[in-house]
């Protein structure tokens, strides 16, 4: 493990991963119990669109998912349950999105390279650049996510009441859901925007699933994010599969074990 650790690229890879799978354990908890595990799905197939189009015009995919999911992420918080309750709505953006994707990248001369990445994640491929770029976004969004949290858990659990209490819905909601537009796009550099679920439902499904206290699934969801991203880097470094297939392996057989604990201990 030393050996693989002195390469500046399983350096950076792990740096960032940890960072990208810090945030999604958190913003993921948020995503569970306000029960919108759509948008972060939606988001990731119109930050497609963003990477691909920003590849086009020879910027940065990140900088392109940032924007073009910000902007979805706000829409759909100012939109509200309007927006959430309309399943044909959210079918044709993202239909249009993966549409829109495919055409930027069948006009760019890099297209089988460049779409594996961003489909797929390419975590080995980020530069220190980016770790710098991941650090800084991550830092504000947690940082932002901390001034409101007990606001928006409030809001996520008794929306009426905290309503009547004074509470913007809109306002907490469009700022959430532009956290997690951001986190969309950071833990895609891990997993890509197929696997995106991975680092956003997976650490924080399972820690709901074990504990009941907010900061007791925060530290586990954090635990198990981190821990998937470490053992996924280094078994991909042993064996030279992918990292998204590890990670995702990883959280899969957590959840399962974590399923067969939870019923083993209902039937005693």
């Amino acid at each position: 493990m030393m050996h693989y650790l002195s390469y500046d690229f399983v350096q950076n890879a792990l740096i960032a991963g940890s960072i990208a799978a810090a945030l999604g354990a958190v913003v993921g908890y948020f995503v569970i119990i306000r029960n919108i595990g759509f948008a972060a799905h939606a988001l990731a197939h119109i930050g497609f669109t963003g990477a691909t189009g920003a590849i086009l015009f020879g910027l940065s995919p990140l900088q392109g998912m940032l924007v073009m999911s910000s902007l979805a992420g706000a829409t759909m918080g100012i939109s509200g349950n309007r927006f959430h309750r309309s399943e044909l709505a959210i079918g044709m953006v993202l239909s249009i999105s993966l549409g829109l994707g495919t055409l930027f990248l069948s006009l760019y001369q890099g297209f089988a390279g460049e779409a594996t990445a961003i489909l797929f994640g390419n975590i080995f491929g980020v530069s220190h650049a980016q770790v710098i770029e991941t650090i800084f976004l991550s830092a504000l969004s947690l940082f932002l996510l901390a001034l409101f949290s007990r606001r928006l858990l409030f809001t996520s659990i008794q929306p009426d009441l905290a309503e009547s209490r004074g509470l913007s819905l809109t306002f907490l909601s469009t700022a959430f859901m532009i956290i997690l537009a951001i986190s969309v796009a950071l833990v895609s550099q891990v997993v890509g925007t197929l696997l995106v679920f991975t680092l956003l439902i997976g650490p924080a499904g399972i820690a709901t699933r074990l504990s009941h206290s907010f900061w007791r699934t925060i530290l586990l969801s954090l635990c198990i994010g981190i821990v998937s991203v470490w053992s996924g880097i280094f078994l991909a470094c042993l064996t030279n599969q992918p990292p998204s297939f590890w990670i995702t392996s990883i959280l899969f057989v957590l959840y399962i074990f974590t399923e067969l604990k939870i019923k083993l201990f209902e039937s005693v």
